[in-house]
This record gives C-alpha cells, sequence and structure tokens, in this order.
C-alpha cells in the first residue's frame, strides 16, 4: 500500500490513452448489446446482482445483537471472607 498513490497517479495517465480509452468503449458497448440480446434474463440476473448485497446489509444490520448469557456457576461461587466477619 505504500504506493497505492503513485500507482493510481499512473493509471490515470495510462487510461488517458486511445487505446486504452478505445477498449473501453468497446467493452460497454459489448456488455450493453449483451444485455440486450439476452433482454429478460440479462436483467433479472443484473437485479439479482444489484439487490443481494443490499438484502445482505439490511440483514446484518436487523440481525439481534448478541449477548453473553449469564454464568450459571456464579450464583454458587463462594463469596471471599472478609474482615468483617471476625
Amino acid at each position: 500500500m505504500m504506493f497505492a498513490g503513485a500507482i493510481l497517479f499512473i493509471l490515470i495517465f495510462v487510461l488517458l490513452t486511445p487505446q486504452c480509452q478505445a477498449f473501453l468503449h468497446g467493452s460497454a458497448d459489448s456488455a450493453v448489446s449483451f444485455l440486450n440480446e439476452w433482454a429478460p434474463f440479462s436483467y433479472v440476473l443484473l437485479g439479482i446482482l444489484l439487490i443481494g448485497p443490499m438484502v445482505a446489509m439490511y440483514l446484518m444490520h436487523s440481525w439481534p445483537k448478541h449477548e453473553v448469557p449469564e454464568n450459571p456457576m456464579a450464583k454458587y461461587r463462594r463469596e471471599s471472607p472478609s474482615a468483617d466477619d471476625d
């Protein structure tokens, strides 16, 4: 993680090159055409992929908090003798 800033800085200039932009544009076009060709199934799959993490976050936030159970042997524990008992 030491060079994360330098790597991101270089990555910005790599993404500015025309070849990289053409590749990203072509990839986006092929993804959109794939979604349109498989229209009902691809949109259902995309919905599941997008809604799934939100449902998981909702379940994690609404899950009951864990409570540490009380020690059942605590009521049988002997109290330490005090100096007042003399």
